[in-house]
This record gives structure tokens, C-alpha cells and sequence, in this order.
């Protein structure tokens, strides 16, 4: 019998779990549903949680591990993985979640050498779609050797037929600076390195300025960096580009470069065009840094890009996102490419209440004291405030529940209690901001951070 996961499973274990906070099973079942309902960020709560009732827990951990990489956060994946791959007993999926990252990070080789050992370990945790990726069980079908690596004839096939698509999914971004709680200063910005020269081209030809460029937004996560991109494409009724690490990085040789290239050549076609890079350290990791030379072919190609040797960037705006600036290649700071880099701060208090207007907008609210709540959410980013909306809905909807079975509207005391659950999640990468920013700040670039901080 196969039991579906739904929303009053996920509601009869948060109630089981009120009656038992400490149930280290009940958490990790919960953290399990959440994941297979899609819902990384709160089963990434759950595990942690647990963890710090069962520090040692192997389960969990490779709850939490799955939870960051379906997530996104590779490098926090990475951690939780490597940690559980030093015990004695190794879990066989750990072997496959850091093939998983390996494959992300072009070390292919590498990858098949985990993934087969994990499988060995408990075939349970084959993976036919991974298997196919790394070139596994290509024996008996018709194979050829390309860049260096097995591929089957159809797998060929279906990459001749491919290579005059478009690579990346071009969107119009609905999304506007208005719907953009706070953040003026940075809405300055790009308005004068991005919106006013497609609006105002002349002006900005008589002073021999390009239009376009590359902008950089850094600061802790959830603070409103791939919004705010988003946005600025919609200001300009731009064609919007996303490109993240999976897009790009490929496990044959030389198929990344390409796909940055095809990348790039999609956004010249469709100008004017916002070209969205997130967690760009994952593709413009500093050179000096690397270990293996897998990255550099990349790297170079992207600088490549930026530069437009050989096609104009004329009209494309490149903007890029990360959570870990000082990871960069210090060439991309150069003039032409990210020549203005932005750091986005977690919200003020004008910022937060704009947001909190934002998230509120179209659901039942009585009189909301947006001043006050600002006042009190003091150091939380967009996504935690956020997080203080759901909650103070969830709370809402269970109380209509249990009386009038009526929607019923929130209250400022109903944010108040939600904003109690809720710690502001920017506090670790400030700690770790502000030592970069105190002792490897050459040429001034993290004086923001300092800034916002008061030292």
C-alpha cells in the first residue's frame, strides 16, 4: 500500500507534535512529508530542530542534506554529506546525494565513482534518470565517445537535434518596482546603470555610455536579490532570462562553455533583455581558490561573455546574485562587467512595513498596525516576514476552523504572536560577513557591511 502525502497529514503531525515537541521520530516523519510535498524550507526547520535534540542522528541528517540540495543550497548539502561520509557506517543515499553535487560541479568522474559505490552499498538507491546522466549502463546499446565521454547513439542523437534550440526559458516579468517593499537606494541604482538609458538612449549617447552593463546584488539570503531582478525587467518590459548552475554546467567537457554561450546568445536575440544569474559564485568561483582546473574553462568563458569579444552586449543587462561575494574571481569586478556591485541589506523599518503591506495585500486583515509590526521585526529579511505572514495565517485559519468555519480577518496581535516563532535568519551570514569585512577588505569592497553594521 503506498500512502500519499497531503496537507492533513502535514496538519495531524504538527498537532501531534504540539502534544509531543520532543518526539525526535514524529519530526523526522514530518520533515520526510514536508520534502515530499516539495516544501524544502520548512522540512529544513524540522530536521534542524531534531538535530539538536539528536545531534548524532544519521536519519536526519540525510533528511537535512536532501532537503538543502532539493533547495538549492549545495553548499550546505555539501557539509551535512561529507560529515556522514567520514562515519564508519556510511549511508548509502549519502553516496548519492554528494554524486548528485560532484555532477553539479562538473567533477563527472568523481560523481560515478560515489554514485556506484553507494548503489553497491543498497541498490535501493539507484536512480535510473542518475544512472543515465553519468553513463552508467550504457552497455549493449550503440555508443560513441564525445568530448571524452560514453553517450549513447540516441543520447547523441537528441543533442544534434537540440543544438538550434533556444537553451533558456525566456520570460515577462508582471513584477514591478511597486511591488517591491523598500529598497529605494537600490532601485537607484539600477534605474541609472539599467532603466534610464533604454528609456532615455540619447541622453545617455551623448555622453558615450553603452546601454547595458553588469550589475552585482549581494547581502544574506531571502533579502530580495532575484525580486529585485525580476522587477527591474519588468520596469522595461524586458524579456527576463533566469540562468542558475544547473542550467549551465554540464558533465561532458567543453558542454558548459557552450551552454553559457547559448546562453548569451539567446538574451542578444531577444534585446532588450534581463540576464539573471543566481548564486553566481557557483559559476565565477575565484580561480586561486579552485582545486581542480573542471572550473576554470567556464569561468574563462564567462569573462568571455561579459566582454562581448566576439558579439555585442548591446541592450543585454546582466545582473547576478550571491550570498558570498568574497568568493567571486576578482576579474569579474572589473570595469564592463560587474562594475557596479550593489549590497542588499536585510529591510528597514519603512522596508518591512512596506513589505508586510505587500504580503497582506488581498487577505482579510482589521486595522494593521504596520508601524508598530515594523518596529518589532527588527533584523528579519523579506522571507522571514514572509514566514511571519504564513504563520499568522496558518494560526488564523486553524481558529476559524475550530468556531465559525468562516474566514476570519488577522489582526496586528495575530503578526505579533507569529512574529514570536519566527528568528531573523540573516544573524549567521553577518557573523561571517563581518570577519571578511573587517580582514579582507581590499580596496573598500564590503565598506556596506561595515556600514550596516556600525563598526
Amino acid at each position: 500500500m503506498i500512502l500519499m502525502t497531503t496537507e492533513d497529514t502535514i496538519s495531524a503531525l504538527r498537532e501531534a507534535i504540539k502534544v509531543s515537541p520532543d518526539n525526535v521520530p514524529l519530526r523526522q516523519h514530518l520533515g520526510d512529508s514536508l520534502c515530499a510535498l516539495g516544501k524544502f524550507d520548512e522540512a529544513e526547520r524540522e530536521y534542524t530542530f531534531a538535530l539538536v535534540l539528536s545531534p548524532d542522528n544519521s536519519k536526519l541528517k540525510l533528511g537535512l542534506a536532501g532537503a538543502f540540495y532539493q533547495a538549492g543550497k549545495y553548499t550546505q548539502a555539501l557539509v551535512v554529506v561529507e560529515d556522514l561520509l567520514k562515519r564508519a557506517e556510511k549511508p548509502a543515499r549519502a553516496f548519492v546525494i554528494h554524486a548528485r553535487l560532484l555532477l553539479n560541479d562538473g567533477q563527472v568522474e568523481a560523481a560515478v565513482r560515489q554514485y556506484s559505490e553507494g548503489v553497491d552499498l543498497d541498490p535501493g538507491v539507484a536512480d535510473a534518470s542518475m544512472a543515465e546522466r553519468l553513463g552508467i549502463g550504457l552497455i549493449g546499446t550503440n555508443r560513441e565517445v564525445v568530448d571524452g565521454k560514453v553517450r549513447s547513439f540516441s543520447e547523441s542523437l537528441a543533442m544534434d537535434l537540440d543544438a538550434e534550440e533556444d537553451y533558456a526559458i525566456v520570460e515577462r516579468s508582471k513584477i514591478k518596482f511597486d511591488d517591491v517593499g523598500g529598497m529605494e537606494l537600490m532601485k537607484e541604482q539600477v534605474r541609472m546603470k539599467i532603466i534610464y538609458p533604454l528609456t532615455n538612449p540619447d541622453m545617455f549617447r551623448a555622453y558615450g555610455k553603452k546601454i547595458g552593463g553588469g550589475i552585482l546584488l549581494y547581502g544574506p539570503p531571502g533579502c530580495g536579490k532575484t525580486y529585485l531582478a525580476k522587477a527591474t525587467a519588468g520596469e522595461i518590459d524586458a524579456a527576463f532570462i533566469p540562468v542558475g548552475i544547473s542550467d549551465v554546467l554540464d558533465m561532458w567537457i567543453g558542454s558548459s562553455e557552450r551552454n553559457l554561450h547559448d546562453v548569451f546568445e539567446q538574451a542578444r536575440r531577444n534585446k532588450p533583455c534581463v540576464l539573471f544569474f543566481d548564486e553566481v559564485d557557483a559559476l565565477a568561483a575565484s580561480r586561486a581558490d579552485m582545486r581542480q582546473h573542471a572550473g576554470r574553462p567556464v569561468i574563462n568563458q564567462f569573462l568571455l561573455e561579459l566582454d562581448g569579444v566576439d558579439s555585442s552586449n548591446e541592450g543585454i543587462l546582466v545582473l547576478a546574485a550571491t550570498n558570498a561575494p568574497w568568493h567571486l574571481d576578482p576579474a569579474f569586478r572589473r570595469p564592463g562587467r560587474f562594475d557596479r556591485i550593489i549590497f542588499v541589506p536585510p529591510p528597514d523599518t519603512s522596508a518591512r512595513a512596506a513589505i508586510l503591506r505587500i504580503l497582506l495585500r488581498g487577505k482579510p486583515v482589521d486595522d494593521i498596525d504596520f508601524e508598530i509590526l515594523a518596529k518589532k521585526s527588527e533584523k528579519l529579511s523579506g522571507a522571514d516576514l514572509q514566514a511571519v505572514v504564513d504563520h499568522a495565517v496558518e494560526g488564523k485559519i486553524e481558529q476559524a476552523m475550530r468556531s465559525s468555519g468562516m474566514p476570519m480577518p488577522l489582526t496586528t496581535k495575530d503578526i505579533e504572536n507569529a512574529l514570536k516563532r519566527v528568528k531573523p535568519s540573516t544573524s549567521e551570514w553577518f557573523a561571517t560577513a563581518k570577519n571578511y569585512a573587517m580582514y579582507s577588505n581590499q580596496g573598500g569592497a564590503y565598506d556596506d557591511i561595515l556600514k550596516y553594521l556600525k563598526l
